[in-house]
């Protein structure tokens, strides 16, 4: 039991962004927390954060052994959730606005299996990469990617993380040459979502940088997470997509993923919902579920 409570604290501390917010969330000394962590990281015998005098950062390993831990912390919520579902029954319509692909492919088949769970329970799904106002669209919670925004009347948790990669067919690298480097997507065809007038870059994180912008040269663009994947598949040149989405593709070698040395640009996805004093029982028990189930599916 202790070794669970080493884990828990440390989920806590990565979700708290460092020792002393966790020790305010958790009602413990900045000193008992950072003690908890210490022996956490000696039983494992990795180094979990990198400590400075004003900051804490996950290592790899603690950003891996992070991910994992997680999963755990999470079915446990999950499983707290449900028996809280007992006592309070789910039941009447649940709304859920989502992007459509993430949403299709990652967000509804584990949403429709709390109808089997809940006989009481309705679902009303809607996939829309627009964003929602939950209260004038009469939605009880949205899903949203990215970084968001403070709202006063917003409330937010992040249920996964995602990955990027950057990837291509075996046919286009034999033809062109596997990128070694991040320096080495300029010389490439590169396959680039665009919607309007807005291209979206290539994002990579940087040792000295928040961030490494890239647009690489390109003859086709697209406005579809789905038709960039297809278009990689074909050949057409090195797409940067989400793990998620190019995972049984490169599982089953029809796409290559390049470029695996470099630090891979990494965001939450959020559940959004309306700020209550009390959370409804089914708003709740969708939330948890993802929470926990969500992460499994991310590549």
């Amino acid at each position: 039991m202790e070794q669970l409570k080493g884990i828990s604290i440390f989920v806590e501390t990565v979700e708290a962004g460092g020792f002393s917010a966790a020790a305010v969330r958790l009602h413990l000394t900045r000193s008992a927390v950072g003690k908890t962590i210490a022996r956490l990281e000696q039983r494992l015998g990795v180094r979990l954060f990198n400590r400075t005098t004003r900051m804490q950062s996950l290592t790899e390993e603690g950003r891996f052994f992070y991910e994992r831990c997680l999963r755990a912390v999470e079915e446990i919520r999950l499983g707290e959730a449900m028996l809280e579902s007992g006592r309070h029954s789910v039941r009447g319509r649940l709304r859920i606005s989502m992007p459509v692909l993430f949403g299709r492919l990652c967000i509804a088949p584990i949403l429709e299996n709390l109808l089997d769970e809940h006989p009481e329970l309705e679902l009303d799904l809607s996939f829309n990469d627009r964003i929602v106002d939950l209260l004038e669209d009469g939605f009880d919670l949205a899903i949203r990617n990215g970084q968001l925004k403070d709202h006063p009347d917003l409330m937010a948790r992040a249920v996964a993380r995602q990955r990027m990669t950057v990837c291509a067919s075996p046919a286009y690298l034999e033809r062109h040459g596997v990128p070694q480097t991040i320096a080495d997507i300029p010389q490439h065809q590169g396959i680039v979502y665009r919607r309007g007038d807005y291209e979206r870059s290539w994002i990579f994180p940087a040792p000295d940088d928040p961030w490494r912008q890239i647009l690489p040269r390109s003859r086709l663009r697209l406005d579809d997470l789905a038709a960039i994947s297809d278009a990689a598949l074909a050949g057409r040149g090195l797409a940067w997509l989400p793990c998620w989405l190019v995972r049984e593709n490169v599982a089953a070698a029809r796409l290559v993923q390049v470029l695996k040395h470099e630090e891979a640009n990494i965001f939450d996805a959020h559940a959004i919902w309306l700020r209550s004093p009390v959370m409804v029982p089914k708003v709740r028990l969708a939330i948890d579920t993802l929470a926990a189930r969500l992460p499994a599916m991310m590549g």
